[in-house]
């Protein structure tokens, strides 16, 4: 089996987004009635993994336009979002006064946590955001530090399989944004770590696989424990 090409961007991911936020700073935006873990997927209200934020720090990792931000400061909690591009900010930034909510937003790479100290939050959360970081490794033990002693880590990304499969023949290197009922077919193998493109809100982002029992060793590696 051959795996598909790689492609190669002159866009970084972050210009990417920068792009897809200011497209989307006339829209209203994804409800915050609860938390959403991205495309497809269930909500908190499903999930139920975060439980009672209120009077809680909370850390959201890759924050974009700020949807579950503002969902989580809107059930009480303290938040502090973070997010590599600065007109997902805005946007975010823009949404949240819509809300009459305060969250503490910081333009930053996700593994630069150096704004916080030790011990200084009681949850981490991060939706669709940590398949387009490359050292891994160094954002978890970012997370690890700033996390009080048993603070969970809830994040949801890509399954790896998602990522290995389509339906439809994509681009070369790349993965159909949507895919349609029927049967997956094998794009390149479930094993292969170069980067692969993803067609996300418009744009060509970036993403980093890695298997899952590679990131159950990068998570045990930081000091996590892992709850199933």
């Amino acid at each position: 089996m051959q795996p598909a090409s790689r492609t190669v961007e002159d866009v970084t991911n972050t210009e990417a987004w920068d792009r897809a936020a200011r497209r989307e700073q006339s829209n209203e935006g994804p409800t915050t009635d609860t938390v959403h873990y991205g495309p497809a997927l269930a909500s908190e209200r499903e999930f139920r993994l975060l439980g009672d934020v209120r009077g809680k720090r909370v850390l959201d990792l890759g924050c974009g336009t700020g949807q579950a931000a503002i969902a989580l400061a809107r059930q009480g909690a303290t938040v502090i979002a973070v997010d590599a591009s600065g007109d997902q900010i805005e946007v975010a930034r823009e949404r949240s006064a819509r809300a009459e909510v305060r969250i503490e937003w910081h333009r930053s790479d996700l593994a630069d946590l150096a704004f916080l100290s030790a011990d200084s939050v009681d949850i981490a959360f991060s939706a669709y955001a940590l398949g387009e970081i490359d050292d891994l490794s160094r954002l978890f033990r970012q997370v690890h530090r700033v996390l009080r002693h048993h603070g969970p880590f809830v994040f949801s990304h890509e399954h790896p399989l998602a990522l290995a499969t389509a339906h439809d023949a994509p681009a070369p290197g790349t993965v159909p944004e949507a895919e349609p009922a029927g049967p997956a077919v094998v794009r390149r193998s479930l094993f292969d770590p170069s980067p692969i493109g993803l067609a996300r809100s418009g744009e060509q982002i970036t993403l980093y696989p890695r298997t899952i029992a590679d990131e159950l060793t990068t998570l045990h590696r930081a000091g996590f424990r892992i709850d199933v």
